[in-house]
């Protein structure tokens, strides 16, 4: 069966994911018939569970506890913290299972969740707090101490602590909020009421508060389970051991788009587990896919490296993944054929989306990925995809410019910031800032960032090439290619290196590696071998521009 023949069936009339056009905030825009008017629905089917949801450690937390203490916590933030519909309610804390729980709460009861950046310094914590006008912040007791490092008055918002050991000054304890008799109260939510602002890292300056409705989440869980069922049609299980109960590993933080709306949403709507550590270990990660019997590892790349590399992989039993990968960054071509390799049932799979599409877009997996290895995959048709050129005319199929994206789980724009709104989405189209081209069967090709694209000399670089070649190499763990200023052709090629443990490179070897797989002018010209990990963001991302300016401040 074709892709085009899959999505024809799983979105034909009459089924859940039929796809009708209907006005959303004034624009055309194309949806699902089956999606839930707000995200109430959603926790209203998951109230039918009675497993075990989430595993932290060593705590079991079945679904109706889950439920139980979001009741109980949405009672407290209406009865006790005068939170009505539309507030701002922030969450501050590492991945814990009240952080879950306070998420469902808050959106239950029509208030704005605005998951903050658990790796947040103070000055940072207090912009995102007063940018939103954020009420209430139900966090753990280290963020709560950043926080209250901030001068007196900084911090407006009633500061409500969860899992601190002592009682803390200026603050109220979750626990005591907490009534067992209490239920969540009930409350009128509109499909375009807003539910989440979620802040985007940015390049400089502040970051943006990017506000999503209760639609535009619902419409991106629709879409990832109509992409699942086109690849079930496609790829079907070959054997009962394929319909193991959906465990999804929670690696990165809830804080982030992926981690919030495709595993920790999609994991209430799809009936899955949900297995988090208090950090990650890759040696713990492989521990836990064979005790709890993993069937999804959905992390940035480098994760995916972290496990095939572990010293206990070969002694652990993955044979229950059936899905490795996840987003946030490409996937180098080797690292495809690796997990595809090494699992003998994981097959390997990417994501391209944004915090602005709440993740959605393109996805790669299975045959598909293998046969197409540097490309992200093809959406399911409720999106709409083209490349434009530098005015935001659309180039034709196979040219190369910048990707926009049009879909209902789209943010309705960034928080108080009408200008940044205009300039990124443009009469309903989010303009990516991604380079990259669409071929004629569909498949996207993301070149790169257009800010992280090296202009050498009139030639133009996209780093994750370079990047993909540098990985074939047998010594390299981690690779980040970047451009540094070159008075005579502009920019040049730099990159950093991180050769895995007992491994050797030298500067020539690695060139000459490159060159003999791509052109001269994509050749690093300066090169910087290292043993230890190249630094990342909360989310795994490989800081580039961290190690440009240490690169600068030391040449």
């Amino acid at each position: 069966m074709t892709y085009q023949e899959a999505c024809a069936a799983v979105c034909a009339p009459g089924t859940m994911f039929e796809i009708v056009e209907s006005d959303v905030l004034g624009v055309r825009t194309k949806l699902f018939v089956g999606t839930p008017p707000n995200i109430r629905a959603l926790y209203a089917v998951a109230s039918a569970r009675t497993d075990d949801f989430i595993i932290f450690e060593n705590e079991r937390w079945p679904m109706p506890r889950v439920l139980k203490m979001a009741g109980e916590i949405g009672h407290a933030l209406v009865n006790d913290l005068g939170v009505t519909k539309g507030d701002r309610v922030a969450i501050a804390m590492r991945n814990y299972p009240e952080w879950i729980a306070t998420f469902v709460a808050i959106t239950s009861v029509g208030a704005v969740a605005v998951p903050m950046n658990a790796w947040w310094q103070t000055d940072e914590m207090v912009y995102a707090l007063n940018d939103s006008g954020a009420t209430v912040v139900i966090a753990d007791a280290e963020r709560v101490a950043r926080m209250q490092a901030a001068s007196e008055g900084a911090v407006e918002a009633t500061l409500v602590v969860v899992r601190a050991d002592a009682p803390i000054e200026g603050t109220l304890r979750l626990e005591d909020l907490l009534v067992g008799s209490a239920t969540m109260p009930d409350v009128e939510i509109e499909p375009d009421d807003d539910m989440t602002i979620l802040y985007t890292s940015g390049t400089t300056g502040h970051p943006k508060g990017a506000v999503s409705t209760h639609r535009a989440v619902l419409s991106a869980l629709m879409s990832f389970a109509a992409r699942a069922a086109v690849g079930a049609l496609r790829e079907p299980a070959e054997d009962a051991d394929e319909a193991l109960p959906s465990a999804f590993m929670l690696c990165i933080p809830l804080f982030h788009v992926t981690g919030l709306v495709p595993v920790m949403l999609g994991s209430f709507i799809g009936g899955a587990k949900l297995v988090m550590t208090y950090k990650w270990d890759p040696d713990r990660a492989l521990e836990l896919i064979e005790q709890e019997r993993i069937t999804n590892f959905i992390a940035v790349p480098t994760m995916s490296w972290d496990l095939l590399e572990a010293s206990t992989f070969a002694d652990r039993d993955t044979s229950s993944l059936r899905s490795v990968g996840g987003g946030g960054a490409p996937m180098p071509p080797e690292l495809v054929k690796r997990i595809d390799d090494n699992f003998s049932k994981g097959r390997p799979g990417l994501g391209y989306g944004m915090t602005e599409t709440n993740a959605y877009g393109p996805q790669n997996s299975g045959d598909d990925f293998i046969a197409n290895p540097t490309s992200t995959g093809r959406t399911v048709p409720v999106m709409d995809l083209r490349v434009t050129d530098a005015d935001g005319n659309a180039l034709p199929t196979g040219e190369t410019g910048e990707i926009w994206f049009k879909s209902p789980s789209l943010i309705r724009g960034y928080w108080n910031q009408p200008e940044a709104t205009a300039e990124t989405i443009v009469d309903g189209w989010l303009r990516s800032g991604d380079i990259g081209r669409i071929d004629d069967e569909g498949f996207v090709y993301v070149s790169d960032r257009a800010k992280d694209m090296v202009l050498r000399g009139g030639e133009n670089i996209y780093c994750a090439e370079v990047e993909a070649a540098i990985y074939e190499h047998p010594a390299v763990y981690e690779a980040a290619v970047y451009g540094i200023p070159n008075d005579r052709l502009g920019e040049e090629l730099a990159c950093h290196i991180m050769v895995k443990e007992g491994e050797t490179l030298e500067v020539g070897d690695l060139q000459k590696f490159v060159g003999e797989r791509l052109a001269k002018f994509k050749v690093p010209t300066a090169v910087t071998i290292v043993t230890e990990q190249l630094p990342r963001n909360a989310s795994g991302k490989i800081l580039k521009r961290d190690l440009r300016d240490a690169f600068l401040a030391s040449n």
